[in-house]
């Protein structure tokens, strides 16, 4: 096995068939193997810098209605918020007293925010504050909707593909959601000038080894700025409520593997410092830290 990441090293790249063979055959000796290798390759890339960014969650609805997801559609008994323009350029005035210079826009796919609502927004915050940067997590749009964003002012968008396997896919997805348009999404976003962000989930349901290697390959292929990868937590509301969640140790391997596979990527750690937002609830602005592992 150390042969093989090695060679992953070496060429930045293995077969999917090889891939599976190091996921299949990991020990403690070949995690720590591959762990010190990845800090080797992120410290000649970035040394010790970390990227911290101004997460604000502003609305929490969502028209889609993935398996495994607390906010999916036919979830009544989520708590449902949504933040004004206002409340969020608030979160935007707080985030900028405290050093934040990137500030990014997530929530579920809510149609209430439709284009021109969102482009209001990106163009308010990026007069107010020229020098930030601004990344959206919104979910798939057409591609004339994220030129009207960018054209705004969005520098950045996150879309995590969840599994480049159609099948688990179809597992974890209803009928009117389509892995293809999930994948041409990330791909347009970048042929238009976007930074991206993609990743996927770890042990989700329904998910094998061959899937995780299939993970790989894709991300090889589109090598996106930034990777985002977390163990799944399985939600009390969902069909997969019962289900184990992810592995830790597996998720860590695994951004072993990624730093060595796409050594400029950011791999971000994503974590809350209990900052509020302006109603005084424990959503809206938080603190997030692109942590470079």
């Amino acid at each position: 096995m150390k042969r093989l990441i090695d060679k992953l090293h070496q060429e930045q790249m293995l077969t999917a068939e090889e891939f599976h063979r190091l996921l299949a055959n990991r020990s403690e000796e070949t995690d720590q193997y591959a762990r010190e290798l990845a800090n080797q390759v992120r410290q000649e890339v970035y040394g010790n810098k970390i990227y911290v960014r101004g997460l604000i969650e502003f609305t929490n609805y969502c028209k889609n209605d993935c398996y495994y997801c607390g906010i999916r559609r036919s979830n009544r008994n989520a708590s449902r918020y949504r933040l004004t323009k206002e409340e969020i350029l608030q979160c935007c005035e707080n985030g900028y007293e405290l050093g934040f210079r990137t500030f990014v826009l997530q929530g579920g796919e809510d149609p209430w925010f439709n284009d021109d609502r969102m482009v209001d927004i990106i163009r308010s915050i990026k007069q107010g504050y020229p020098d930030c940067a601004i990344t959206l997590s919104i979910g798939e749009k057409s591609k004339e909707s994220y030129q009207r964003f960018k054209d705004a002012g969005a520098d950045r968008y996150l879309l995590r593909h969840e599994t480049a396997s159609e099948e688990h896919y179809r597992y974890l997805h209803p009928e009117s959601l389509s892995l293809a348009n999930r994948k041409q999404c990330l791909y347009t976003l970048k042929e238009l000038g976007y930074q991206i962000g993609a990743g996927f989930m770890v042990g989700a349901p329904g998910q094998t080894l061959e899937y995780l290697a299939e993970d790989l390959v894709f991300l090889k292929d589109l090598n996106p700025h930034m990777v985002g990868i977390g163990p799944f937590v399985p939600h009390h509301d969902t069909k997969f409520a019962e289900e184990p969640a992810g592995s830790v140790d597996l998720t860590l391997f695994l951004l072993s593997v990624i730093r060595i596979l796409l050594p400029q990527v950011l791999l971000p750690a994503t974590t809350a410092l209990g900052t509020l937002d302006p109603r005084g609830r424990e959503k809206g602005f938080q603190a997030g830290a692109n942590v470079v592992m």
